[in-house]
Parts: C-alpha cells; sequence; structure tokens
C-alpha cells in the first residue's frame, strides 16, 4: 500500500476529553527527541511576550487564542489527528461517512507532515496547536532545520509508492530522497480560456478527494499507474510526467473543472 504524505492544517478543532498527550504512542518514536524540544521551546515562547510569540508564530492580535493553546499543550485533551485537522483539504476527505473498515485503511496509509510533530499517522492522538512550517523558534532556528534530515531518512526507509500531497513549505519540513519511488499530485484547473491554472482552494479539495478516492478503492493503491487511474475515475484529465534530470522524480499533473 501506498504511503500518502498530507500537509497539516493551520485551523484546528480542540478536543474533549480527560487523554492528554503521550509521545511514546505517536508514529516514529525515533523523532521525540525532536519533538520534546519542540514542545518545551513552543511553551516557553507562547508563555513569555506576547508580541514576540505573535512575530514567531505568525499571527495577529485576534489571534492570541492561539497561544494560549500553546501553552497547555502538554495537558490539554487529544484526539486523532484527522479530527483535529479541520481545514479544507481533511474536510474533503469526508471522514465522518467512512466505513470503519475505510478509516483503518486510511489512517494506515496517511501520515500528516507537523511542524510540531513531525511525520504522525492520521490516527495519532494530539492536541490543538499553533506552529507553522515557516516558523523560527528562538534559539531553534527554523522548524525545517530540524526536521529535515530526520524525516528524509525516515522517508528513505519506506519500501512502498510515497504519494506527496504536501505544499512547499511542508515537502522542505522532509525532502524525499532521490532513491524512493514518488509521485506528486499537481493539481491544475481549467480556466474559461487560456491553460489550467492552480488555485489554492480546489487544489486542496481535490488533494482530499482523491484520498478519498483511494480508501474507497477495493485495490491497495501500489503504483502510478493505479493512482493515475483512481484519479481518472473521478472525471480529471491525468498525464504523468517524469524529470528528465531525474527517473524517480514523477510529477502527475490533474487537471479538472471544479472536483
Amino acid at each position: 500500500m501506498a504511503m500518502v504524505l498530507l500537509p497539516p492544517s493551520e485551523t484546528k478543532t480542540s478536543a474533549t476529553g480527560n487523554k492528554v498527550l503521550q509521545p511514546q504512542s505517536l508514529a516514529f518514536p525515533e523523532l521525540n527527541p525532536i519533538r520534546e524540544r519542540l514542545f518545551d521551546s513552543l511553551i516557553k515562547l507562547s508563555d513569555g511576550s506576547r508580541s514576540k510569540a505573535r512575530t514567531a508564530l505568525g499571527i495577529s492580535v485576534k489571534q492570541e487564542w492561539e497561544i494560549e493553546r500553546n501553552q497547555i499543550l502538554r495537558s490539554a485533551p487529544v484526539g486523532p489527528a484527522w479530527r483535529i485537522y479541520t481545514g479544507v483539504l481533511f474536510d474533503a476527505i469526508g471522514v465522518d461517512s467512512l466505513t470503519s473498515a475505510q478509516l483503518k485503511k486510511l489512517t494506515t496509509m496517511s501520515y500528516v507532515q507537523s511542524a510540531l510533530f513531525g511525520l504522525i499517522s492520521l490516527s495519532d492522538e494530539i492536541p490543538a496547536y499553533r506552529l507553522s512550517g515557516d516558523c523560527t523558534l528562538p534559539k531553534d532556528g527554523t522548524v525545517a532545520s530540524l526536521w529535515a534530515k530526520s524525516i528524509s531518512q525516515i522517508l528513505e526507509n519506506q519500501n512502498e509508492l510515497i504519494i506527496d500531497m504536501r505544499s512547499g513549505t511542508y515537502v522542505k519540513l522532509g525532502p524525499i530522497p532521490a532513491s524512493c519511488e514518488s509521485v506528486v499530485p499537481k493539481i491544475l484547473q481549467r480556466m474559461p480560456s487560456g491553460p489550467p491554472k492552480v488555485v489554492s482552494h480546489h487544489n486542496k479539495a481535490t488533494k482530499g478527494r482523491i484520498l478519498r478516492a483511494m480508501v474507497e478503492s477495493k485495490s491497495a493503491i501500489k503504483s502510478v499507474d493505479q493512482l493515475g487511474n483512481v484519479i481518472a475515475g473521478l472525471g480529471a484529465d491525468v498525464t504523468i510526467k517524469n524529470d528528465k534530470k531525474d527517473s524517480t522524480a514523477i510529477t502527475m499533473e490533474v487537471v479538472v473543472d471544479v472536483l
């Protein structure tokens, strides 16, 4: 079964209940030293000057409640990542209408590239937080510099096809090694005139619907051709393009109306 890499969403829903963060239960526990370092740094930042925290986190005064979320990171209720992340891509998956078997399939093959947690499974239980992939933390530097090497090593050890749906910011947190078999779906929307263009909202929504179609497929997606067939089944035009300089770099252009 393919490994799907997803970006997180900036919008998140706070969990409820009594369960709190248990780092040892997260996927890829070898990332825990970096996770713990980031937890401590983010809490310290959020407990300090509000203006410095806003600047580092890239938020406004009206978003200071995000800082308060970070302050209680270790004691806040947790929920599965597929429920915490609530952006366009995740909404388009429609997790609540999946069967239990489909949900298991989704969480088995899907991983989120988080700025705070590194690479996590959609089933991992996390709290709501605020830390974006382009943030720089005092004394720690950019989150990309903290994660890139370790996550690339994890990806290098994967034997299955990697389907990279991450945005550019989050690709930097874990570049895929050249030795990996990977494909990047590039979503384009047909225009009334002229060539298709990238439109952010439709890009995210289409990726969510592609993932749902993969989950609903009776067969496990193991190849680029299988992925292309699933996407074409949604009514999109699919073109596979290989990088002449790198035979392992495959881009899949997906042209949609409004999918």
